[in-house]
């Protein structure tokens, strides 16, 4: 797989609190990071994201999606993103991570499509901010100190 050092691979977590009014703060800043890394492309998300993000908004939250429009914005998001496919490869480079680093099975898929990818961050709530394994390192932007500029997006 050709070299990701530019992209940064979006969580599931900030696809679903663009789409859930419940958290104002988190809906402002998913939408604002979508968008400037859409902008900037470099946006990366694994197809597995884009799965759970159709079951979240269509069968998780309070106000659900309905399934026309998710899929929808499903095509929307595989449009603008990079999409990273789920390979064999991938699940296997997951399932030794999830052992080896005591994660789970969904986070270490998440972080196994980053490291293939040579894809030196992701950017998510589940993952303790700062944690690098492997060359790649795991970011919250939804923490007070998390900074679009360090990350080139502005700010």
């Amino acid at each position: 797989m050709s070299n990701g050092s530019g992209l940064l691979l979006l969580d599931t977590n900030v696809l679903v609190y663009a789409h859930d009014p419940r958290d104002r703060r988190k809906q402002a800043i998913a939408v604002d990071l979508l968008d400037r890394c859409i902008a900037a492309e470099r946006a990366a998300l694994c197809a597995q994201n884009l799965s759970e993000f159709y079951v979240v908004v269509t069968q998780r939250l309070p106000e659900r999606i309905r399934p026309g429009a998710a899929i929808q914005q499903v095509e929307r998001l595989a449009a603008a993103c990079r999409v990273l496919d789920v390979t064999a490869p991938l699940v296997l480079e997951g399932c030794r991570g999830a052992e080896a680093h005591r994660l789970s099975l969904w986070d270490a898929l998440v972080w196994a499509a980053a490291k293939l990818a040579q894809i030196p961050y992701v950017l998510t709530e589940d993952a303790q901010h700062g944690r690098s394994i492997e060359g790649v390192t795991f970011l919250d932007p939804f923490r007070p100190e998390f900074n679009t500029e360090s990350l080139a997006l502005g700010g």
